[in-house]
């Protein structure tokens, strides 16, 4: 019986996806999870200018279809005898992050792991990033990889505001780094400050209250941490905004790794997103874990 739900990796074979499959293999094996592989192929309808007959296109993608089941019958192969895990592959037509999105629904997925960047750079341009646009549909945590390397997390920081969404980021950071030194860290948004300035309010008034809330961020952290009694965890509260200073003390702390929650979705799904887990997710140089 499998400890975790599956990991799902989605794969398109460029570098990029094979650094996100070698990930997803190592957080599967450390969670006794199984690992799905699936590639999406893109019909030809979605290519610009391109309009095929019925029947071109219905040979077309079938034996697209039929070359991509080889090549990940030969990658699931490798995995099973390298990482002694379970492998199970998937293929899909349709659009890349609808797909890929549903799939992981489909199966329940603890998780969805994908390349930062795919194969049609220039198709991406065309139609949006594939992994952006999985962000916005999918219903579990996302990996994005941009590690060179795929070795065993060494230090994370897990980003919290202390919504719903941000405090599961620092359970999934255990999960997925055990070895790591885990930075908790919360950043109080300075646009506040900015605002109220801008409307004419006290500057005493201003950092009086930035003290405060500060204050009481790091007693609210200090009492969650005591309760996980684990020395490899600790608290950072800072005053900025939000996305530079995340990604600032990811560098300075040479952190592979970057979680934090993701807002709650509706109908807006672009604006619900977030714009800090949005700008982290564009900016961070690590892997970036976004949860709900």
């Amino acid at each position: 019986m499998q400890a975790f739900s599956p990991i799902v990796v989605a794969t398109d074979f460029s570098d990029s996806a094979e650094r996100a499959m070698q990930r997803g293999a190592q957080i599967a094996k450390q969670l006794e999870a199984e690992l799905h592989l699936i590639h999406v192929v893109q019909p030809l309808d979605l290519y610009p200018g391109v309009d095929p007959a019925a029947d071109f296109r219905q040979n077309h993608e079938q034996a697209l279809h039929a070359a991509v089941k080889n090549r990940l019958d030969t990658l699931a192969d490798n995995l099973r005898k390298d990482c002694a895990i379970q492998v199970v592959v998937a293929t899909r037509i349709g659009r890349a992050h609808k797909e890929i999105a549903d799939y992981a629904a489909a199966k329940e997925a603890y998780l969805v792991v994908t390349g930062a960047r795919g194969e049609h750079t220039l198709l991406d341009l065309l139609i949006g990033s594939t992994a952006s646009r999985l962000l916005r549909l999918a219903t579990c945590p996302v990996l994005i990889v941009k590690n060179t390397e795929t070795k065993p997390y060494q230090t994370a920081i897990a980003a919290v505001d202390f919504s719903p969404g941000s405090i599961t980021a620092l359970e999934l950071a255990r999960a997925v780094a055990p070895s790591a030194q885990i930075e908790v860290l919360h950043v109080y948004d300075t646009d506040h400050d900015d605002r109220m300035r801008q409307a004419g309010m006290d500057e005493t008034f201003i950092l009086n209250r930035q003290a405060h809330v500060i204050k009481d961020a790091e007693k609210h952290l200090d009492i969650e941490l005591e309760k996980l009694n684990e020395g490899k965890i600790s608290r950072n509260v800072v005053a900025a905004y939000p996305a530079a200073a995340i990604c600032e003390r990811a560098e300075v702390l040479r952190s592979d790794l970057i979680v934090l929650g993701r807002h709650g979705k509706s109908g807006m799904q672009e604006l619900l997103l977030g714009s800090v887990s949005k700008d982290v997710a564009n900016a961070a140089d690590c892997d970036v874990l976004l949860c709900f």
